[in-house]
């Protein structure tokens, strides 16, 4: 349930990740299985865009995956906390998000695949972390806190939707707002249109080529994460390449500050949470942030920007004229 803090704001509260650090670690790698699927089902798109998963009113979906002429999709459910396998003739699997290691969890989605009808490989190892257990061998992770993952699930829900305010400003080329569960975190990038030199890689257990083809062109890039090498949980704003005098400028809100150990910008999910005006305070960080890329590396800022946003009103309008033109 959630308490009347949450009901009144809609930005929950988040534990130190210390205190959930074990069901993170387990959640992730469960995310990693699911997104490995959506990696074998679906067609590539440039920067690994065709795997990401995405929020829903209940958690995480792949969206629809193609199976032959068939399609289907699998759900984390963090209302439920189940895990759903749909399918379009109308068929579904299920079984309980609790606690339980990495290997049953995979074996069991696994299971009720094959019993779908959908027979799916793998490969049953884990990216971007340092310690790489294959799937089918971890039983070290095995946490699962459904309070925490709740809350942490409707975090998400508060990003993504100031996350869409911001990516509605830029008419470049620009991601749209989803789950990479690689880092386990949500993201939104904004592209220049320029190539940027080759990425060096060096992401744990990755493929260079997959940083290289992910980093071709220049970025300015903002996400949210649960803050697994800081302690918190944080959003973060990041360019690529960074331009000389990155570091040093002018951000707001006062609580956002440069982390040379990342390369990142963070601003931590509290600081937010607390503010008067927690919206404003997110997109002062997306929009200064992106100020410092863009300004410092040349952007073409009048060719790729949306000035302004529509004023609501004026939405509201467009919509009605929208609907009068559908009749």
């Amino acid at each position: 349930m959630l308490n009347r803090e949450t009901k009144i704001s809609g930005w929950p509260q988040l534990p130190p990740l210390k205190e959930w650090d074990d069901t993170c670690a387990t959640v992730h790698m469960w995310t990693q299985i699911i997104g490995k699927i959506h990696l074998a089902q679906g067609p590539w798109i440039n920067h690994s865009w065709g795997a990401a998963l995405y929020l829903t009113t209940r958690g995480l979906t792949t969206s629809l995956l193609p199976y032959g002429t068939s399609t289907f999709a699998i759900e984390l459910d963090f209302v439920e906390h189940k895990l759903r396998i749909t399918t379009d003739d109308g068929l579904m699997r299920s079984f309980d998000l609790e606690p339980m290691p990495v290997a049953v969890f995979y074996r069991r989605l696994m299971d009720e695949l094959k019993t779908l009808g959908l027979t799916i490989d793998i490969y049953p190892k884990p990216v971007e972390v340092a310690q790489a257990i294959p799937f089918d061998q971890d039983r070290e992770h095995s946490s699962y806190d459904r309070d925490v993952m709740n809350r942490y699930w409707r975090a998400l829900l508060q990003a993504h939707r100031v996350f869409n305010e911001f990516r509605a400003r830029f008419t470049g080329k620009v991601s749209p707002v989803h789950f990479f569960w690689g880092s386990f975190d949500l993201a939104v990038t904004r592209f220049s249109g320029r190539t940027a030199p080759k990425h060096p890689g060096g992401a744990p257990n990755c493929a260079n080529w997959v940083m290289i083809e992910a980093y071709s062109h220049e970025v300015s890039s903002a996400g949210f994460w649960p803050g697994t090498s800081i302690g918190e949980a944080c959003f973060y704003s990041y360019a690529y390449p960074e331009p000389q005098g990155f570091r040093s400028y002018s951000i707001a809100p006062k609580a956002a500050y440069y982390l040379p150990a990342l390369g990142e910008y963070l601003l931590p999910y509290e600081a937010v949470r607390c503010a008067v005006d927690p919206d404003r305070a997110l997109l002062e960080f997306l929009q200064s942030t992106y100020e410092a890329a863009a300004e410092l590396a040349h952007w073409d800022r009048k060719r790729l920007e949306q000035r302004g946003s529509m004023p609501p009103a004026t939405r509201a309008a467009r919509r009605q004229e929208l609907n009068r033109a559908k009749q």
